[in-house]
């Protein structure tokens, strides 16, 4: 009986530590949540717009303009764009994007796949490698983004891309994120990168438009394409980087409770084992006196 005590009570203390960490890991992903959450929403109207411009320049342009990065041809390179976290304890964050990442090689990319030539650029750690153990073909070389999060850093992964794909490298783009929505709702998406998606032509005039170029249309959209499309890579990693701290905050506090719920059922158990230890001491107690009485 005293090894049963001894062994909940080291029960009890093992997951109070835990608790311990965990609150902190919460508290920690609260406050860079705050700044992460501000940063896309601030973000996130201006690449919208921008997005909407450059689909719309690219579906009511007749051909006169050299518009490489909207260049559409026969799929025969794919590559995925998969952005993740660089650590774990975040629920099934990490787990659903690599889950939508192969669900849309399987579902789209099919005959691709199987000639070898789907291949993988992670943006954070976790995706990269559970690709890599699937068996893709991966690329780290754009990885470690997260740990210094910048425009400039961003950009580098999206200049990369665009140059694969005018060379030839790739014919199709895909990003594979998580849209936040607030602390405990991600969407996780997949979205054309390249070519530039064109707006569907169901909504008709509503999504025609006029615009004025100066100096000339070729010289414009060439100026201008890259930099919408950075911002688009850009918002996606800020868009990921919020519902991570979002997903990990909430696993946390899930985790905590968790804790708590545990805490109760042990010390309930450690009562029980003491009571029973007293108990059984009286009873001895009781028949010694009983036997040297008798």
């Amino acid at each position: 009986m005293p090894g049963q005590l001894k062994e909940v009570r080291n029960r009890i203390k093992s997951v109070q530590s835990t608790q311990q960490i965990t609150k902190a890991m919460k508290m920690v992903s609260a406050a860079k949540l705050r700044r992460a959450q501000d940063a896309i929403i601030q973000m996130r109207p201006y690449a919208q717009k921008l997005q909407e411009m450059l689909s719309n320049i690219v579906s009511n342009s007749d051909g006169d303009v050299s518009m490489k990065l909207a260049a559409e041809r026969p799929v025969n390179k794919v590559l995925v764009i998969l952005i993740t976290s660089d650590r774990g304890l975040c629920g099934g964050y990490n787990a659903n994007l690599i889950k939508l990442a192969k669900l849309t090689i399987a579902e789209q990319y099919a005959e691709q796949n199987q000639k070898g030539n789907v291949h993988i650029w992670g943006i954070g750690k976790k995706g990269g490698e559970a690709m890599t153990r699937a068996g893709f073909k991966t690329n780290d070389a754009y990885r470690d983004v997260f740990h210094h999060l910048s425009f400039e850093t961003v950009q580098q992964a999206s200049a990369a891309a665009m140059a694969a794909f005018i060379n030839g490298e790739f014919d199709v783009v895909e990003l594979v994120y998580s849209q936040f929505k607030n602390a405990a709702t991600q969407q996780y998406k997949q979205e054309r990168f390249l070519p530039i998606p064109k707006v569907d032509k169901k909504e008709g005039s509503k999504a025609k438009a006029d615009f004025i170029f100066e100096p000339n249309k070729e010289a414009l959209i060439t100026e201008l394409m890259p930099k919408i499309l950075n911002t688009q890579l850009f918002k996606a990693v800020l868009d990921a980087n919020a519902s991570e701290h979002g997903a990990r905050m909430t696993a946390m506090d899930k985790a905590s409770d968790n804790a708590n719920e545990l805490l109760r059922s042990l010390r309930i158990s450690y009562n029980r084992a003491r009571q029973a230890a007293i108990t059984t001491e009286l009873t001895e107690i009781v028949s010694g006196a009983a036997a040297l009485n008798g």
